[in-house]
Formats: structure tokens, C-alpha cells, sequence
């Protein structure tokens, strides 16, 4: 049986990730294609009906070109989501220009990010 913490743990999870395949811009079907599940399943995970296997949950993860540990919400808050929210809603951007952007910083900030976690700091 399912504590409640559990549930809303689930439905939490399935938040993230279908905000982060939202500031993606892509498809459900197609992150469900990349993570190699089915499309009913991602609905279910991102509903919160349906809790994904540490190896599922990577795989989306890799997919939306983000860590495991963001869509756990185990990443502290520190802004980055405001910068993708800027880049996101910048109208003289294309859609290309966006996830180029996006991708990029996101590369720069896990590199920045293990750097510090190797030296000891968070």
C-alpha cells in the first residue's frame, strides 16, 4: 500500500518532468520514444499514477538533457530555472535558437556543478 508521502512524491515528479519536457518543447510522444517506454506509461508517470524505475527516470532524465537528481527535485534551487524561463519566453528567439541555448547552458552548469561537488562544495 502507498503512504501518502509516496503519492505525493509521484504526482511531484510527474510535475517536473512534464514542465521540464514542456520548457523542451517537445512532445510527449516523443521524450516517451527517446526514454524507450510507451507513451501511456510517460502519461501515467507524469500524472503521477505510476512511479518510474531508477533506470526509467534516467532515461527521461537524458532525454530532456537534464539530471535524474533536478527531476527528483534533489537540486537545490538556485536560479537556473529563472534562466531558462528568460531564454524560454524571449519572443525574438526561434524554437531551434531556445533548446540550443537551453542545452548549452545546462551542459555548462553540470560541468560547473560536479567541479564544486569533486572539491567538496555544494
Amino acid at each position: 500500500m502507498k503512504t501518502q508521502q509516496s503519492a505525493d512524491d509521484q504526482l511531484r515528479l510527474g510535475e517536473i518532468i512534464r514542465r521540464q519536457r514542456e520548457l523542451a518543447e517537445l512532445s510527449m510522444r516523443q521524450v516517451a520514444a527517446m526514454a524507450g517506454i510507451s507513451n501511456p506509461y510517460l502519461s501515467q508517470i507524469e500524472r503521477g499514477l505510476r512511479a518510474p524505475s531508477e533506470e526509467v527516470l534516467r532515461a527521461i532524465a537524458e532525454s530532456l538533457n537534464v539530471s535524474a537528481d533536478l527531476l527528483r527535485g534533489d537540486e537545490p534551487p538556485d536560479g537556473s530555472a529563472d534562466v531558462v524561463e528568460a531564454i524560454q519566453t524571449d519572443p525574438d528567439l526561434t524554437g531551434s535558437q531556445r533548446r540550443s541555448l537551453i542545452e548549452a547552458y545546462q551542459a555548462l552548469r553540470q560541468v560547473t556543478v560536479k567541479r564544486r561537488r569533486s572539491r567538496g562544495h555544494r
